[in-house]
């Protein structure tokens, strides 16, 4: 991941924070954003669950190929890279969910929370990427 990514990935992070802290001054926006009709409700549930569990299915591969270490061994760079980017595709996962429920519900408190799931997952990754790219040079 070049630094422009990483700097863009902090950038959407912390819009999707401000946006979700914002969005408290809306709350009427909140309520038709969480019950929607119902059959753009329906897809929103089932694209959520699909994304969700795509996601999922990614972290656990990566989790899996970054577990292929010999006993006492230690992780190589490239497998640690490896299984933080599995770990964030559970939190992306977890927040896809969050915001199926939400849909599901008709509530847009576990939307909110999927938002800051994944706002706060991508701005700290990108932060990390960043701060190593820079100590690097």
């Amino acid at each position: 991941m070049t630094r422009t990514a990483a700097a863009l990935g902090l950038v959407a992070g912390v819009a999707a924070i401000v946006v979700v802290a914002a969005s408290g001054l809306a709350a009427g926006a909140l309520a038709d954003l969480a019950a929607p009709p119902a059959l753009v409700r329906a897809g929103l549930v089932g694209g959520a669950a699909v994304l969700g569990a795509y996601l999922l299915v990614l972290a656990l591969r990566r989790i899996e190929e970054a577990r292929a270490v010999a006993p006492g061994a230690m992780l190589s760079t490239a497998q640690l890279a490896t299984m933080v980017r599995g770990i964030r595709f559970v939190f992306l996962a977890a927040a896809a969910f969050a915001a199926g429920i939400g849909w599901l519900v008709g509530n847009p408190l576990p939307i909110v929370v999927g938002l800051v799931i994944a706002g706060v997952d991508v701005a700290e990754t990108s932060f990390l990427l960043l701060v190593a790219t820079a100590r690097g040079r």
